[in-house]
């Protein structure tokens, strides 16, 4: 009884190795990194007191953490429900399609880190501007893929629909836009993790209260290990947004098939 049982949890830690042995050699590496440099831990720490720190201060990370989150998701909800609108309204007129698509290659092609102060000015340091920039962070993803997948039409249903007499806004409805989801889903996987680190950007810079903030705190008073705790806090929380949204897309590809 006792060598099946061996046997299992042998093979459980090799798998566990076997996913995990990158994470394993970059925590190491960082490890004897600072160890053979002998650095202090305001130049670097190490990565055991991060994780310390990490497990026993929750009560600071915690309420940062959700404060992003929550300005990530609203920011993101809008930014997506954006693309998707001017998506369809490219696909309904082939001339606001035109002007639109060359539009927003443009405004994705601006940095954002140079327009964040400017948006701050405008709209005042506090969670309101955070969302807008989440938003413009998130609009480009949702209106290139929805675009794209609003042209994905099955083969000869269009000429079907367009046979039968079919309106325009029930093709919309009934063939494109189903057409379009797997492609919305791609751009919900890119945006949703990118959307928490633009929070945590605009935060940064204009110093609201979230993650980073919290990064440019710990870092003003040298407390190097909540600030690349706030960084792996960050990290986690990308992961995880990501993973549901992964998750999230394969169901909906399967329910389709």
């Amino acid at each position: 009884m006792a060598r099946p049982l061996t046997k299992a949890v042998f093979v459980g830690a090799l798998n566990w190795l076997k996913r995990w042995w990158a994470l394993i050699l970059i925590v190491l590496t960082w490890h004897f990194w600072v160890e053979f440099n002998n650095f202090n831990t305001i130049v670097m720490p190490r990565p055991l007191t991060v994780l310390v720190d990490m497990a026993t201060n929750l009560q600071v990370y915690l309420p940062s953490s959700f404060q992003t989150v929550l300005v990530s998701i609203a920011g993101l909800a809008i930014g997506l429900a954006l693309g998707t609108a001017l998506a369809m309204l490219s696909w309904w007129s082939p001339l606001v399609g035109g002007t639109l698509t060359p539009l927003s290659l443009i405004a994705s092609s601006i940095p954002v880190v140079t327009i964040i102060p400017i948006l701050a000015r405008i709209f005042g340091y506090d969670g309101k501007t955070v969302i807008i920039i989440v938003a413009i962070i998130s609009f480009f993803p949702a209106f290139v893929f929805t675009t794209a997948g609003l042209k994905k039409l099955p083969a000869g249903s269009a000429d079907v629909f367009r046979a039968l007499g079919v309106s325009r806004w029930k093709t919309l409805v009934h063939l494109a836009l189903p057409a379009a989801v797997p492609s919305w889903m791609v751009a919900l996987r890119i945006a949703a993790p990118g959307a928490i680190l633009a929070a945590m950007l605009a935060e940064f810079l204009m110093g609201t209260s979230g993650l980073g903030y919290l990064f440019v705190t710990s870092k003003a008073e040298f407390d190097m290990d909540r600030a690349l705790g706030t960084s792996l806090f960050a990290t986690i929380v990308s992961l995880i947004s990501f993973a549901l949204v992964s998750r999230a897309e394969k169901w909906v590809v399967m329910r389709r098939q």
